[in-house]
């Protein structure tokens, strides 16, 4: 049975009181990932929604051949839509529930709860003298509440409102120690909550992307042709977690401190929250007794200068999507390196719960922009609005490299096999390889790769030797602390002169080839070349890139799972990762000393040592082969120079690093309307009054967590179909929705938190609409 991974990056929007919606959403990708791993490891059937995913999962593999696996593995998300992402991370990582964010969401998400005890009317005459103003802002024709808010909702509205306007002014009406404290109650009931298992499997990694404001920011350098060197304001300050799935369940992700720190931070929406500082948090672990054991290194790590600098605790952070509303830059650089061991497809899968706010009315677009209307849409509806444009297509270009880079090794392939056929005896392909006859052939191999290229290989050493100069340049960058730090290009231009100092004048020998200096330069520090070489052996066992029924799947199994195994000791010396402490201080003089830069990375990566270790695992693994994959193997390990030579000066210094595609759906009332049509104007109340509108009615809170469940169960039943070569028949796919949309209804009144009536109301729409088979 074909097997497969469907591996999902998330990005959460802000959206205000709109991230109750998200919350629903979020909540079914948690289902869909907890029915995916009972699949996997053939659990008893499960009962609700989750049972209706996994029926899902036992269809494909009966009728399409198709054995799936979900894994939300990259998650990022600002504002509001920052706290369902940590949320969600912490649930998939620990194996714990998600229903203590749904109580948060749904009870303390009200104005009432929020607001700022010195902010609140301290008896019912508090500034009798605002009321006149409240009624005439509140009640007058073509008013804030009347224009935006439902009939039956504005009496409630302009009472929470009227409140707020009597109340504390010209200071932030909420309170972040509030926000604080719910956040980290929520997730210590999460803790408290039974633990079934993570929802990745073992040491698969999982990023967390929140995106914050630095208010004061920080100065950094620059450097122009004149004058050489600007300084400028820096204010994003994006928190990032990553951490390797564990096999037991209750792990944290980071210390709910940290999580709490992200998630308040990136929700500071301006001029409703206070900005939060470091000390908020300090307050928070003594209130619950918790010891911030990594505070310290945590506060280096994400705000490098204000650290070094010694002012953390006057650090402001506001609202994560005053800068970055759409965090898809996060996502998409958690990309790199991550490991497969089976047939991957990636989807980014992003959450956007008003996508009609831009079908504007045309006389409203000519009408005079209001007093309130002008400050609401500036805090939070224009901020918002920012096109996805550069995201999307930064994608799609990573998406054309791949389908560039399978052409491309498809229509090569014949002439580098029978280049290898031509340098190697073909017995060579049915012996069982040594880690001795590996390494003499592979050293044949790249030294006849390089001859054949003639006058093009010194391009291609050139554009190697660039590449390698530049990321060790930037490792340099990302190590010194900020206020010794260097420009990028100086740093690379100062390597570039101590290795010239060493004795690597030329890249290219005095015959053909690569010169004796280079090859021992390439030894030491191409580390990329030899990922590269690994992930075309890993696609080489992919079914869709090359059927062969005469190859069994649990041999492709394996092999992708050694080959993995593998690389995964290659990406552990990439990066900081295996630099020590002392390496900051190292990084810190590379200007002065590029030399020490140059053996401290060497010494610690031990590439040549790795080398022998691998080509051993390697010829194990091709011993275990049949015959004709280990045939497949060798002509892909020992053709890879050929392939690279011709690659690598077309597609840059990425080469073969992507192989798939990166596909995009997005998560919308639009998109899912098997229920109602009519979008987020039709189902969703959180969009009345600029947004805020479920924060004032708990009535609201229910309707649009109920509609995020809903709409958010459609969608991802669609693109988990969407993986199968073969279309699901209309009526299959209605009463695959219809189980799983009344499981989300059953559980709904099994957990007694929403409206009987709304219940009721949906069910009745969902068996009129989606209907029986």
């Amino acid at each position: 049975m074909r097997q497969k991974e469907l591996r999902i990056g998330l990005v959460c929007y802000g959206g205000v009181s709109l991230a109750v919606y998200m919350h629903g959403v979020t909540k079914e990708v948690w289902n869909l990932a907890r029915a995916s791993r009972a699949f996997h490891s053939e659990a008893p059937a499960m009962g609700g929604v989750a049972g209706a995913y996994r029926d899902v999962f036992d269809m494909l593999a009966d009728e399409h051949d198709l054995r799936l696996r979900v894994l939300p593995d990259i998650l990022s998300g600002a504002s509001a839509g920052g706290i369902n992402a940590v949320f969600l991370a912490q649930a998939i990582f620990s194996g714990r529930s998600l229903e203590p964010l749904t109580t948060m969401w749904l009870e303390n998400a009200d104005i009432d709860k929020l607001t700022a005890e010195d902010a609140r009317m301290g008896w019912r005459f508090a500034k009798v003298w605002a009321q006149p103003l409240a009624n005439f802002v509140l009640r007058r024709p073509g008013n804030l509440v009347s224009e935006s808010v439902a009939p039956e909702t504005r009496a409630e509205v302009r009472e929470k409102v009227s409140k707020l306007m009597r109340g504390r002014w010209f200071q932030p009406p909420f309170s972040g120690e509030t926000m604080s404290a719910m956040l980290i109650e929520a997730l210590e009931a999460m803790d408290g909550a039974l633990a079934d298992g993570p929802l990745l499997p073992p040491g698969h990694p999982l990023d967390l992307y929140v995106p914050t404001t630095d208010f004061h920011g920080y100065l950094s350098t620059l450097r122009l042709n004149s004058p050489p060197v600007v300084q400028e304001s820096e204010h994003r300050m994006p928190i990032g977690f990553t951490a390797k799935t564990p096999e037991v369940s209750g792990a944290w992700l980071a210390d709910p401190l940290e999580l709490t720190l992200a998630a308040r931070a990136t929700a500071s929406f301006p001029g409703a929250f206070p900005p939060l500082q470091v000390g908020e948090i300090d307050a928070l672990a003594d209130t619950h007794e918790r010891d911030w054991s990594n505070r310290e290194a945590f506060l280096r790590r994400i705000m490098p200068a204000h650290f070094e600098a010694g002012r953390v605790d006057g650090v402001s952070l506001i609202d994560g999507s005053v800068l970055v509303n759409r965090p898809f830059e996060g996502a998409i650089d958690a990309l790199r390196g991550r490991p497969a061991v089976r047939e991957v497809e990636r989807r980014f899968a992003y959450i956007d719960p008003r996508p009609d706010r831009y079908q504007r009315d045309e006389d409203r677009m000519r009408a005079k922009v209001g007093f309130f209307e002008n400050i609401f849409g500036s805090l939070s509806t224009l901020p918002r609005e920012q096109p996805i444009r550069d995201n999307l297509e930064a994608i799609a270009e990573q998406s054309r490299h791949a389908a560039r880079l399978q052409s491309m090794i498809a229509e090569l392939r014949p002439q580098v096999e029978g280049a290898v056929e031509k340098l190697f005896d073909r017995t060579v392909f049915f012996d069982r390889p040594t880690p001795r006859r590996l390494a003499n052939w592979r050293g044949k191999a790249q030294h006849a790769a390089a001859e054949q290229a003639g006058y093009t290989f010194a391009g291609y050493a050139e554009l190697k030797f660039i590449g390698i100069v530049e990321r060790l340049a930037d490792l340099v960058k990302r190590a010194a602390p900020k206020e010794a730090e260097a420009d990028r290009q100086l740093i690379a231009l100062r390597l570039r002169d101590a290795l010239r100092e060493r004795g690597l004048e030329s890249l290219v020998g005095s015959g053909s080839g690569a010169s004796k200096e280079a090859i021992e330069f390439f030894r030491s520090f191409d580390l990329a070349f030899r990922i590269r070489r690994l992930r075309l052996l890993a696609r080489r066992t992919a079914r869709d890139w090359e059927a062969d029924p005469d190859i069994p799947n649990d041999a492709l199994d394996r092999a992708r799972e050694a080959i993995y195994s593998i690389l995964a000791e290659y990406f552990e010396r990439d990066g900081l990762t295996p630099m020590d402490s002392e390496f900051a201080a190292i990084a810190r003089e590379a200007v002065a000393d590029p030399g020490a830069v140059l053996d401290y990375i060497a010494e610690k990566r031990n590439l040549m040592e790795l080398d022998t270790r691998s080509e051993a695992a390697l010829a194990s693994a091709l011993s275990d082969m049949p015959r004709e994959l280990r045939r497949r193997m060798m002509y892909a390990y020992l053709g890879f120079p050929f392939y690279d030579v011709a690659t690598l000066p077309i597609l840059g210094t990425q080469g073969m690093n992507e192989f798939e595609p990166v596909k995009v759906d997005r998560i919308s009332p639009e998109d899912a309307q098997a229920i109602r049509e009519g979008g987020a104007s039709a189902t969703l109340r959180g969009i009345e009054f600029y947004d805020f509108g479920a924060f004032f009615s708990r009535a609201y809170r229910e309707n649009d967590y109920l509609w995020g469940r809903l709409h958010g169960c459609e969608r991802l039943i669609d693109i988990v179909l969407s993986t199968s070569d073969r279309a699901v028949p209309f009526e299959q796919r209605r009463d695959i929705l219809r189980r799983a949309f009344l499981a989300i209804i059953e559980e709904e009144r099994g957990a007694l938190r929403c409206s009987e009536d709304l219940l009721d109301n949906l069910q009745a729409e969902i068996e009129s609409r989606v209907g029986d088979s």
